[in-house]
């Protein structure tokens, strides 16, 4: 099983690598963040015994590189963060690749990501995405994005992998996200999204849902910034997760204690940019 310390190292042999792949075509970044949610869901909940990590402090290393193809709108990249909630597995690593044109008024980019959990495949998962951004000086920069699951399962919540005869394909997710400058250095950042499962992974109990994130970032210049965000969803109750067994009698465990991964948040990241 890969450690904490393997993700570390990942991330500063890539940022050591940067500098032979000097370009301006070529960005990177590395954070750390104090949680790690994904679409609203906490992506450490692994604890002792196995049983759900409530707490709320769960750091986590991230980080990644963009690579533009010229003037051509073509792009590669890769983004990775540890994690903790498959077992043997404690790097997520995406690989993703797309276009960016301009359309009018609109920015237009679409591609396809995967993501990769190299300890245990089972997670692993393909979408195709496409997304709009409009922005205004005066009035801040939308961006509309869609998100399609083209894999057979969609982070093994259907159970595809194990035999269960369900699929995750065909989940959707939808994100709206909304940035402005309010005062210098300071930009205010909000996004709402809607994920919506696929039949197979409803039929198991799990239901689509809204997650949202609230925030605003600092930057100090040369690349170094500091947000502070609030991140959740809700149906936390079709996501519960054994935090304590209890007892069990053999009629059924008595003292049982349940947590979802949807709990609200907040969440602070201190990020570089090279």
């Amino acid at each position: 099983m890969m450690h904490r310390k393997t993700a570390s190292a990942l991330a500063v042999a890539a940022l050591a690598a940067l500098p032979m792949l000097a370009s301006a075509q070529l960005t990177g970044n590395v954070s750390l963040t104090s949680n790690y949610k994904f679409r609203g869901q906490d992506q450490d909940v692994i604890g002792s015994g196995g049983f759900a990590k409530t707490k709320g402090f769960k750091p986590a290393i991230q980080g990644g590189f963009d690579y533009a193809f010229g003037e051509s709108g073509f792009y590669i990249g890769n983004w990775n963060s540890s994690v903790n909630w498959l077992n043997g597995n404690s790097i997520e690593s995406d690989i993703y690749g797309g276009y960016k044109f301009k359309a009018g008024v609109f920015d237009l980019d679409f591609g396809v990501l995967s993501y990769i959990y190299p300890g245990n495949a089972r997670g692993n998962t393909t979408e195709l995405y496409g997304a709009g951004t409009w922005a205004d000086e005066a009035i801040g920069s939308f961006t509309l994005k869609y998100s399609h699951t083209v894999s057979k399962d969609y982070f093994n919540y259907a159970g595809e992998r194990d035999g269960s005869g369900l699929k995750g394909r065909n989940t959707g997710y939808l994100n709206l996200s909304y940035t402005k400058e309010i005062v210098p250095k300071v930009t205010l950042k909000a996004a709402v999204g809607y994920t919506h499962m696929s039949s197979d992974i409803r039929s198991l109990g799990y239901k689509s849902y809204v997650d949202y994130n609230v925030g605003a970032s600092y930057d100090f210049g040369n690349g170094l910034s500091l947000a502070g965000s609030v991140q959740g969803a809700n149906k936390k109750s079709s996501y519960l997760l054994v935090s304590s067994p209890g007892v069990d009698f053999g009629f059924g465990p008595v003292g049982q204690q349940t947590w979802s991964p949807n709990k609200a948040r907040f969440i602070v990241t201190l990020t570089k940019t090279l």
